[in-house]
């Protein structure tokens, strides 16, 4: 049996403020390469905490984390800054495009971090706008955008470092049905046909009927965790 490519041990999330709230509480789940797995919970559920955790942008409380088999709290804060930097895209309701950059600029941004040379990220940028479907738009602001347009520009964004993980926070949380309908569809040709890992956050039920697995959090639990039958063919 293949090794996770995410896992989550016995972890819980306590949030120690005046009034402390345990966000998790010994969550475990394994997600392997190539799943395309949808988080559903109500607001406050913790799936939110749950992403955040699988993404090494927070810390358990309890627990252990796991990217491909290695122990996060045995890792450098370096490590794990490459881990995100390298190993996995983010897709967040917001966009979190930069406004005075231009659509490619933004694709860009990452590359720069990463300091990929000149020709080779206009490359990368062509290709990750034409994944999405708006090469058309790659000189344009994002002012000049629609919803639906700019959390494409986001997805290509996520993809620019080649990433072995997309997460997805309510990817489609600002969008009207038919343009959340749209991304999903671009979101499972991304694991489909690339064999990405895809985690996607959502309230939205209707989103998760391309997911070969539902995980469904209820105050800081797993409630339930369904694997269920999907194009491709398997379980």
């Amino acid at each position: 049996m293949p090794k996770p490519v995410l896992e989550m041990v016995n972890v819980s999330k306590l949030y120690d403020s005046e009034t402390p709230f345990l966000a998790l509480d010994r969550v475990s789940l394994g997600i392997e390469k190539g799943e395309f797995v949808s988080i559903v919970g109500r607001s406050g559920s913790g799936k939110s905490t749950l992403l955040h955790l699988l993404g090494c942008l927070d810390k358990p409380t309890s627990g252990e984390m796991y990217v491909d088999g290695r122990a996060v709290s045995e890792m450098s804060g370096d490590t794990v800054a490459d881990i995100r930097r390298d190993t996995i895209g983010f897709v967040f309701q917001a966009f979190n495009l930069a406004p005075n950059l231009t659509v490619s600029q933004n694709v860009e941004l990452p590359l720069m971090i990463r300091k990929v040379p000149k020709e080779r990220r206009a490359d990368v940028i062509r290709k990750g706008l034409s994944e999405v479907g708006l090469e058309s738009k790659a000189n344009n602001m994002p002012s000049q955008l629609s919803g639906g347009e700019k959390q494409r520009v986001a997805i290509a964004r996520a993809l620019a470092n080649n990433p072995k993980i997309i997460l997805a926070d309510e990817p489609t949380g600002n969008l009207d049905s038919k343009t959340s309908r749209e991304i999903m569809d671009r979101m499972e040709h991304l694991c489909r046909d690339h064999g990405i890992t895809m985690v996607i956050v959502t309230h939205e039920h209707k989103l998760t009927e391309d997911a070969d697995r539902i995980i469904c959090i209820t105050d800081g639990k797993i409630e339930s965790d369904v694997k269920k039958r999907n194009r491709r063919g398997s379980r």
